[in-house]
């Protein structure tokens, strides 16, 4: 449908396309625009549009033009219009500063509707509950606070790639479907795969990082990973997008904690200097994130719980949620920092590839890493001797058999390492502030729903913190 103005502008000779924010490098000169209707107002002798495209935002106006604003009547929010105007600086009395351009007013000319949308099922400007953010999540997903939360983990990816590549890694693809679990454990999607063979989706890249370290010293992965847990919580989901790194010839799981640091400091700095816009959007301060993280282990963790709370977990061989949030708190307060490091969880709760402290063969050179009142990722140092692999599958109850395709990089060498398996959407949801994970994942898949809701009568099923 074209409206107004014969279009030869739209000769490609003639007239490029201008991005919404460079408008202002383009004072009373007469441009095309291309993106959606954000707003449209029409009063009559009068229309003004809000509109949008990738990089932001802009008000048009239609006036002294009836057949224009007749034209125009049609269009409703989410439209997709090509717009010819020319970009006036408004009235110092009119400025709005507290929005991009809010200097700025488009004269509207033309305008060509390339996709009419249809009337929405709901303001899109309006609080929405979870349900409806997912249910509707094609249309949703265009709210400006969306689009920050996934702006902010684009940034949280690409700064997690460009520093772990600057330090001497190389990106590996792990496979997806896998002959076993590398936990040993049995909350795992089997799949059929050929000739009556059982396959399933893997829960974690690690055991290939780990092969990859006899390959390339220093790798990284990102990519989905699968849980087939049966939980219906704020922080759980059956695909989760995993951020890992192996490294080799390490001296202990403090090099990996150093990394580890190293890393967080890049993407806080990355999201505090690229995202501010989307900071300020959602409300969020940029975390703290000192030189050095404080560093406790489970048991010093416990004693400073039990000092400060009255609450014994001392033979506790994990921590409670109650505790993540209760550590991050104090760390928060006291320490000057968003992250905390807890290390040295038992060795009988950790994985066979999990290195035991020798000086205390009870724990392990383990850790988590705390923020924001939840567990981002788990990492430490690995077992890298074949020998001690084999006895470790044994105690864990588990064939080393199984395990015979991933032993063979020990049988001929692997140099000391350790790595972390990190959390994207639980990072990326405390960046953000919001309170679910699903929230912070473009399409969540949990047990309730894949894209849709499996059945409207599970919502209130298994529903827990």
């Amino acid at each position: 449908m074209f409206v107004g103005a014969v279009f030869c502008l739209y000769n490609k000779n003639i007239m490029e396309r201008t991005l919404i924010n460079t408008l202002k490098n383009n004072l009373e000169t007469t441009v095309l625009i291309q993106g959606s209707v954000h707003v449209a107002r029409n009063q009559g002798k009068v229309a003004f549009f809000d509109f949008r495209d990738r990089t932001g935002l802009v008000q048009g106006v239609i006036f002294g033009k009836p057949e224009l604003l007749e034209a125009t009547k049609s269009l409703r929010p989410e439209s997709i219009v090509s717009v010819t105007g020319i970009v006036h600086a408004r009235p110092e009395k009119m400025i709005n500063a507290n929005v991009q351009n809010g200097d700025l007013e488009l004269e509207i000319t033309a305008v060509e509707i390339l996709s009419l949308a249809e009337g929405l099922p709901f303001d899109m400007n309006t609080e929405l509950n979870l349900d409806t953010l997912l249910d509707n999540r094609p249309l949703t997903l265009r709210r400006a606070h969306q689009r920050a939360i996934f702006k902010i983990q684009h940034t949280i990816i690409t700064s997690f790639r460009n520093f772990l590549t600057g330090e001497g890694f190389t990106e590996f693809q792990a496979p997806k479907l896998v002959g076993g679990d590398a936990e040993g454990g049995a909350e795992v999607f089997a799949v059929d795969y050929f000739n009556g063979e059982k396959a399933y989706l893997a829960t974690s890249p690690q055991l290939y990082k780990q092969i990859m370290v006899g390959v390339f010293e220093r790798v990284f992965s990102t990519g989905p990973t699968f849980r087939a847990e049966k939980s219906a919580t704020t922080r759980h989901l059956s695909e989760i997008a995993m951020l890992d790194f192996e490294m080799g010839f390490i001296k202990d799981h403090t090099d990996v904690i150093r990394m580890t640091i190293r890393i967080m400091q890049t993407m806080t700095e990355a999201v505090a200097t690229l995202c501010a816009d989307e900071l300020a959007l959602l409300n969020m301060p940029v975390p703290k994130a000192p030189e050095v993280f404080p560093v406790m282990t489970l048991r010093e963790a416990q004693a400073l719980i039990l000092k400060e709370t009255g609450v014994d977990k001392s033979k506790e061989p994990d921590l409670e949620p109650e505790d993540e949030r209760f550590l991050c708190e104090y760390a928060h307060n006291h320490l000057d920092s968003d992250f905390i490091f807890v290390t040295h969880f038992p060795t009988k709760k950790r994985p066979f590839y999990t290195h035991v402290d020798p000086e205390q063969p009870e724990y392990t050179r383990s850790f988590d890493l705390l923020f924001r009142g939840l567990e981002m990722c788990s990492g430490g140092q690995r077992v890298h001797t074949y020998q001690t692999l084999i006895e470790r599958i044994a105690e864990k109850g588990l064939d080393p058999e199984k395990f015979a395709f991933y032993l063979q990089a020990f049988k001929y060498g692997i140099p000391p390492h350790g790595g972390i398996g990190l959390g994207l959407e639980r990072l990326t949801a405390k960046f953000c502030g919001v309170q679910n994970v699903k929230e912070a994942t473009l399409f969540p898949r949990d047990i309730h729903r894949i894209d849709t809701l499996f059945s409207k009568s599970t919502l209130n099923e298994n529903q827990s913190n």
